[in-house]
């Protein structure tokens, strides 16, 4: 079980009444929280802020809340989000259609904000590229390696119509070695050298490799990419993928890949193929 789910209980829905009609204030987000969704009596509860406000068209008269709560476990601060959906005085973290079985949670995401298409995480395509594409991604998720490198292919081979701008999320709790490997990526891109990035997308390695020497030396014979482990282990690369991992918790992004297209969520991944036809 991850950390996350020891935190939070999200597996039966649950709602409380508020004193008002309108948007819950803070005091009763956090009445809310402290209830119905942080169960574990370790975890403190120090704040939480709206990111977003949103509708749906097939839930009239709702509010969507997307959140992030400032959470304490054993010292460390974590900030987790969390989805509410609000109406006529009632919150409640689940709406699932009955007809459908689809649970909005799963299908309502943020708003991609225009400060995350910026030149630092531009990887393929010209920034002026009719379209932009973000990414989420791990390189050991196998989803990614089956849909990540074709992305990329499309960009490279129409610089003028797609943008990639990409984002780290590697998923250590599975691949381990993604925490490496992806610092290498990073440090791979900003040296200009994107033919590695994309390379280590079919890196054959043990996903529960955490021996920095032999990650390197396999991204070597991979890739031809030779690369220090002080090179790797910076502050300043180190806070870049904490920073990436921050900007997906942002949006509510959990999995890989999470793609978005101009802005709006590609629910299929496949979305791209459109743009070059």
């Amino acid at each position: 079980m991850s950390l996350m789910l020891k935190l939070l209980m999200s597996t039966v829905i649950m709602s409380v009444a508020l004193s008002a009609n309108s948007i819950p204030n803070e005091k009763e987000l956090l009445q809310y929280i402290k209830r119905t969704v942080v169960k574990n009596p370790d975890v403190k509860v120090k704040g939480i802020s709206v990111v977003e406000r949103k509708t749906h068209k097939e839930l009239p008269g709702w509010t969507v809340l997307l959140t992030s709560m400032n959470l304490e476990y054993q010292k460390r601060i974590i900030n987790a989000p969390e989805m509410m959906f609000v109406k006529d005085g009632i919150i409640t973290g689940h709406l699932v259609n009955l007809k459908t079985g689809i649970d909005y949670r799963d299908i309502i995401k943020a708003s991609v904000p225009t400060s995350y298409y910026d030149e630092a995480h531009l990887l393929f395509g010209n920034k002026d590229a009719k379209h932009k594409i973000l990414i989420f991604s791990d390189p050991q998720c196998p989803h990614c390696q089956n849909i990540v490198p074709d992305i990329f292919k499309a960009a490279q081979d129409n610089p003028s119509k797609i943008a990639v701008y990409y984002y780290h999320l590697p998923l250590l709790r599975i691949h381990p070695v993604s925490d490496v490997l992806t610092r290498v990526m990073h440090v791979a891109q900003h040296e200009r050298k994107m033919e590695v990035v994309r390379k280590i997308y079919s890196l054959k390695i043990n996903a529960k490799e955490t021996d920095m020497s032999k990650i390197l030396a396999a991204v070597k014979s991979h890739t031809g990419y030779s690369i220090s482990a002080a090179k790797i282990n910076t502050k300043e690369v180190k806070e870049a993928i904490k920073a990436d991992s921050l900007a997906a918790s942002r949006m509510l992004v959990s999995g890989t890949p999470t793609i978005y297209i101009d802005g709006t969520w590609d629910r299929m991944r496949d979305g791209y193929k459109k743009l070059i036809k």
